[in-house]
């Protein structure tokens, strides 16, 4: 994996993306040429071409990133991939018929969109069939081997046998532990040179999953294996980096005190999130000011009450402020307490149903971010009660408000609605990953992957 601005990216992911945008490029290449060719016009040099065609590849290219063309499931599943390439192709010719329509350049016709639209579903879609047929759906797998073999080695087993899982398991090394899960680990007494024995197997990196690690590292391997080139990594930071969340079950105080992550140096990423929070949330107040008044009309007539819903959550270290929401319950909703929402909640109006799949309800947050009291990348805010509650109940979950909380989030695009205590837990382990990892890069990646969940609102409540 390469570690871009502290978020970990599969190289498979990279150099997919790369000859993607390559053969994004000859597609609009192609479309050019023919229509040129229709119409009787010199196609002229391609060096006078580069930068529209660059353009043009970086906004679809922008739109497969959104839908989740790189995402794991997509990676593995051509089905599912042909599925997304086809809705973010659309997304991004429409998007670039926009730009003719304001640029009026002949370099977006129209007629030369829809045969790069042609051109590009066709390249994408073969580009992967081969990619499938010659190198295999784990050709890009990481080989990697685990010293333990108990209940750690186990989920490391289940991590890797998902579809999704972008690395394979090449061997087992037991290390006298008390109880071995992994029954086909081989015992370490069994390998005259374990240095010699990971070379042999094409070893890329090697996981400490061992449950009591004093007394049974065996340093002079592992220090042999780091100098050949091969990544040694404990268990905790392999589960952030594989799963992109803080395993809950295994972290400790000093591994979040010692790990890389919460950096102090976040003066400049701070001042340029909170410079593209205002600028957003002012352009996004003005484009949806329509919207919201429509709708806050419609949510008057749906049913009796305000159209607007106040409630007090929790924000940056721990301070309250009031959320402003189109109301999507009833006013009665919150008689006896804050409570969970559930699925097919009764207390959801009929017009709230909508404005919550869509999430239009979520559109005067923004007004909250102009004012500072969100931003539009955080862990979600949560109720006073339920904070005082859930703190009680699960370790760290305070240290989700060293930083904003936001309209979307990490924990809200690779975590489905929770409204349990579980669920709760489930999500800090996305948030404290974000809170730790926290780059202007990453909160690029939670924007552009929202578009995805707006257009696949499996969670929605």
């Amino acid at each position: 994996m390469i570690r871009l601005f502290k978020h970990y990216i599969p190289h498979a992911v990279i150099l997919l993306g790369l000859l993607d945008f390559g053969l994004l490029m000859l597609a609009g290449e192609l479309a050019w040429q023919v229509r040129a060719s229709q119409i009787g016009m010199a196609p002229g040099a391609l060096g006078d071409r580069i930068l529209p065609l660059a353009g043009s590849a970086a906004v679809v290219w922008t739109a497969m990133i959104s839908v989740g063309v790189y995402g794991p499931y997509a990676l593995r599943s051509l089905r599912f991939a042909s599925a997304r390439l086809l809705v973010a192709i659309s997304l991004g010719i429409i998007a670039l018929a926009f730009v003719d329509f304001i640029l009026q350049s002949n370099a977006f016709w129209r007629s030369t969109l829809l045969y790069a639209m042609g051109f590009t579903v066709v390249v994408l879609v073969a580009d992967r069939l081969l990619l499938n047929s010659f190198l295999g759906s784990s050709a890009f797998r990481r080989r990697v081997l685990v010293l333990g073999a108990g209940d750690r080695a186990q989920r490391l087993r289940e991590l890797a046998d998902k579809p999704e899982s972008g690395f394979v398991i090449v061997s087992y090394i037991s290390m006298s532990e008390p109880e071995r899960v992994v029954e086909e680990a081989i015992a370490r007494e069994a390998i005259h040179d374990l240095g010699k024995f990971v070379e042999n197997l094409g070893v890329s990196e090697v996981v400490l999953a061992l449950q009591e690690r004093r007394n049974s590292l065996p340093l002079k391997d592992l220090l042999r294996m780091k100098t050949k080139g091969v990544h040694v990594n404990d268990f905790s930071s392999f589960l952030e980096r594989e799963t992109g969340r803080v395993d809950l079950d295994t972290v400790n105080p000093s591994w979040l005190i010692f790990s890389d992550g919460f950096s102090s140096g976040r003066m400049l990423s701070s001042a340029v999130k909170r410079i593209f929070d205002i600028l957003a949330s002012l352009v996004l107040l003005l484009l949806t000011f329509p919207i919201i008044a429509v709708f806050a009309v419609l949510v008057k007539l749906d049913s009796k009450g305000p159209a607007f819903f106040r409630q007090e959550r929790v924000g940056l270290y721990g301070q309250t402020f009031h959320l402003i929401k189109l109301r999507s319950m009833r006013t009665d909703a919150e008689k006896d307490g804050a409570k969970w929402a559930e699925e097919n909640d009764p207390r959801i109006t009929r017009l709230g149903r909508f404005i919550r799949k869509v999430r239009i309800d979520e559109l005067p947050q923004s007004w909250s971010v102009l004012k500072g009291q969100m931003s539009f990348v955080g862990p979600r805010p949560e109720v006073p009660k339920f904070v005082e509650d859930l703190e009680e109940e699960i370790a760290f979950y305070g240290e989700r408000h060293m930083v904003k909380p936001g309209i979307t989030g990490w924990a809200q695009i690779n975590y489905p609605y929770g409204a349990s205590t579980e669920d709760s837990r489930k999500k800090l382990e996305f948030d404290l990953y974000y809170a730790k990892n926290y780059t202007p890069f990453l909160d690029l990646v939670i924007l552009l992957q929202t578009v995805r969940v707006i257009l696949w609102p499996e969670g929605a409540r």
